[in-house]
């Protein structure tokens, strides 16, 4: 289905041929090239400096974003930023807290200029797709599903701090990417959707790091044949790969998309240049593809449904043995026992949902598949959310909503939840099968420190339907029998006018913010000192660290605009122990510690962990923030897992160290890092620092690399508001 090529590539005459690196002008022959170059104020082609066209945010991010930008002097959003409502928007815990950030949301659109869209009217990328995508155009999400290469936009997933950034008037700082071309040929088989491509995709390059901070560039002429839906529903999915950003060639099918929705100015044909060179290649025969499912606890865990069915015995024991290890044996994970007396798999719950599933035609086919049978009346229930309310007014008036209640399917609004652990939250020791973008551990909701687990495999809404139609017993679209009814989406922006306020361009500083008592200024960071001190709160020893393990989602969503009481979650589901350890170095005697050391008192002092890779994952920025409220100063691993991390922790004044070589860090070990601050300044990259652990003493190399001049000055001043409020970056 899938083969990879590891060396270089140029496109000649429209087809991909194997090439020797060539010179940097061929690779500003991809469209991805075009599109940065159009957007980069550096005059090093080496060293990007990135301004966006718009932003977006949720409820779970903006609060914390605005209140960054406040404090380092923003008065003005210079350029579209929405603020929608799709994570805290079931306002159903907490008592006030959603519904007062969601009122902050709307003030501080209305002071600052921006476009706030209320609860349940979109998900954050749908409305993005639908309202602000152009051709050429570049957008920065706080959400790591940030991916509209489809539409012909680059979009970009980070963490609140690099929208602060954007906000003031500053820039995305990247090395100049790598671009790897995605060629598709072929034509998928009848029963295969966006995720069964997606899932085979990530299961290919994922584990290997093969596109890892690259570019994807979609080309090919199996695109042809694709309906938008079904490239989204692809794109989307390439977050979980660990690549950069996106983009795919566009051609009648995307202008008629943006005829669809009223904005025909943002097309234009977006083709990569004769000559453009590619640094690897990802070849997808799409004829060949299978109904695919990931198992848990990632996307990159997959298997085709045919596969499962076949020997669902070793496979589970598996997967079960993975999640002894990655929760420590704390919870006894029971696959097996879904598989029934016939050697079936027996699912208890089915969800159509998001920026990935909750598209027109994933529910009009479902709806195909569903016709004129049940669900049951057993254990197995399906929901089904549209992903705007555009999107549930078409589903409404084609009649779709009505022939998929009557089967027995419940009709939900537009939410997140079910991606992060804040809906739809299924029995104990049962499995959940899921058009969704993410099934890390406890992103369905359950609390393994109490006894509670269960599992989320992710499926394409074709085999979902075609599940639900056999009573919850695990099946392949590919293996039933449907007509697919054709059928166009029908795009009503008509809500959006009457409910969406949309303030670009129209500040009004007279406005007053609207606080709810949760919403909370960020605590005073410290500068740093010349010479730092760490001790080691967390050792994490996994091959990989989620930012889901750094700091829970579902849970915890209520307390992103407090960002003292957040901290109290972090990595409370793979450390407990990690707050109380860390609030002891953060409120301790430093100067007599400093003291009883012998070490210069121009030292800070702090708590750190390590990790093997951390950061996959969500761009979430409280990842870090939590650690730096908790008195942290740095994170030690082999490498980071993503970018987007990586720069969390700079922007919150965490030094991020890299280790060459193996050391078997302890909790508790001491870390002492001389002359960090002077070194760090001059563009040092190597450090001589010292372990102790008792009587054992051991000198270890940490790293530093690749700092821009720019995140330097952030990390010594402590922050990213520090370094605004020293005068810097304006």
């Amino acid at each position: 289905m899938i083969t990879l090529t590891r060396t270089g590539v140029t496109l000649q005459n429209g087809a991909p041929v194997a090439a020797p690196a060539p010179a940097v002008v061929a690779r500003g022959r991809t469209m991805a090239y075009q599109i940065l170059n159009a957007h980069n104020t550096s005059s090093d082609a080496t060293k990007l400096k990135i301004k966006f066209d718009a932003l977006v945010s949720h409820d779970i991010t903006y609060v914390g974003i605005i209140q960054t930008a406040r404090a380092s002097g923003m008065t003005r959003f210079p350029i579209p930023y929405a603020l929608t409502n799709c994570h805290n928007s079931l306002c159903a815990v907490g008592g006030t807290i959603n519904e007062d950030d969601h009122a902050f949301g709307l003030s501080a659109a209305k002071k600052y200029g921006g476009i706030y869209v209320p609860a349940n009217q979109a998900v954050i990328h749908q409305y993005a797709r639908e309202e602000l995508a152009g051709c050429g155009k570049m957008i920065l999400g706080s959400d790591s599903h940030t991916r509209y290469g489809c539409y012909g936009t680059l979009g970009v997933g980070e963490g609140g701090g690099e929208l602060a950034k954007q906000l003031l008037q500053n820039t995305y700082d990247v090395d100049a990417p790598e671009v790897v071309l995605v060629w598709l040929e072929g034509e998928v088989p009848h029963g295969i959707g966006p995720h069964d491509v997606a899932l085979a995709l990530v299961g290919a390059t994922f584990p290997n790091g093969f596109v890892k901070n690259k570019v994807l560039e979609f080309a090919g002429p199996g695109i042809a044949a694709l309906s938008m839906d079904f490239r989204i529903g692809v794109d989307v999915m390439t977050t979980e790969t660990s690549c950069l950003t996106s983009i795919w060639t566009t051609d009648d099918t995307v202008k008629a998309f943006y005829e669809n929705v009223g904005r025909p100015s943002e097309y234009k044909p977006l083709s990569p240049q004769d000559g453009a060179y590619y640094d690897a290649m990802v070849t997808i025969d799409l004829s060949q593809m299978e109904s695919m499912i990931a198992l848990p606890f990632h996307p990159s865990k997959a298997y085709t449904i045919h596969e499962l069915q076949a020997n669902p015995d070793k496979i589970f024991a598996e997967i079960e043995a993975d999640c002894d290890r990655e929760l420590a044996g704390k919870i006894k994970m029971d696959l097996r026992r879904s598989i029934n007396a016939d050697g079936k798999i027996a699912v208890e719950q089915g969800v159509i949902v998001g920026c990935s599933g909750g598209m027109y035609e994933n529910i009009s086919v479902a709806a195909d598949i569903l016709r004129g049978k049940s669900i049951g009346d057993g254990y197995f229930d399906l929901s089904v959310y549209p992903s705007s309310t555009p999107i549930a007014l078409a589903i409404t008036r084609d009649g779709l909503a009505a022939e998929l209640l009557e089967v027995g399917a419940v009709i939900k609004p537009a939410f997140c939840g079910p991606c992060f652990g804040a809906g739809d939250t299924p029995a104990h020791n049962t499995l959940s099968i899921r058009h969704a973008t993410r099934n890390f551990a406890s992103r369905e909701g359950s609390k393994p420190a109490n006894g509670q687990i269960a599992s989320v495999a992710l499926m394409d809404a074709r085999s979902i339907a075609a599940t639900a139609a056999n009573g919850g017993v695990l099946t392949a679209a590919t293996d039933v029998e449907y007509t697919e009814t054709p059928r166009e989406y029908k795009y009503d922006g008509g809500v959006y006018a009457k409910r969406v306020y949309n303030g670009f361009g129209k500040p009004d500083p007279t406005v007053e913010l609207r606080f709810g008592p949760n919403i909370a200024d960020w605590p005073k960071m410290p500068r740093m000192e010349e010479n730092l001190l760490l001790t080691l709160c967390a050792v994490i020893q996994d091959d990989v660290t989620t930012t889901d393990e750094l700091i829970p989602s579902g849970e915890t969503s209520s307390y992103r605009s407090n960002p003292v009481a957040l901290s109290e979650f972090a990595l409370s589901r793979r450390c407990p122990d990690y707050v109380a350890k860390s609030k002891t170095v953060r409120d301790g005697d430093h100067a007599a510690e400093i003291a009883k050391l012998g070490i210069p008192s121009a030292t800070s002092v702090g708590s750190a962990i390590f990790a093997r890779k951390p950061g996959d994952g969500s761009a979430r920025e409280q990842a870090a923030s939590c650690q730096k409220v908790l008195g942290g100063w740095g994170n030690i691993c082999y490498e980071y897992a993503t970018k987007r991390y990586r720069s969390n922790c700079i922007n919150w004044g965490i030094v991020p160290f890299t280790l060459e070589q193996t050391f078997e860090f302890e909790d508790g070990d001491r870390v002492f890092v001389p002359n960090l601050r002077g070194g760090i300044l001059a563009g040092e990259e190597q450090f001589t620092a010292t372990v102790t652990r008792g009587d054992f003493t051991r000198e270890i190399t940490l790293h530093v690399k690749g700092l821009t001049a720019e995140e330097r000055l952030i990390l010594t001043e402590g922050c990213l508001m520090n370094y605004y409020a020293a005068g810097y970056g304006k």
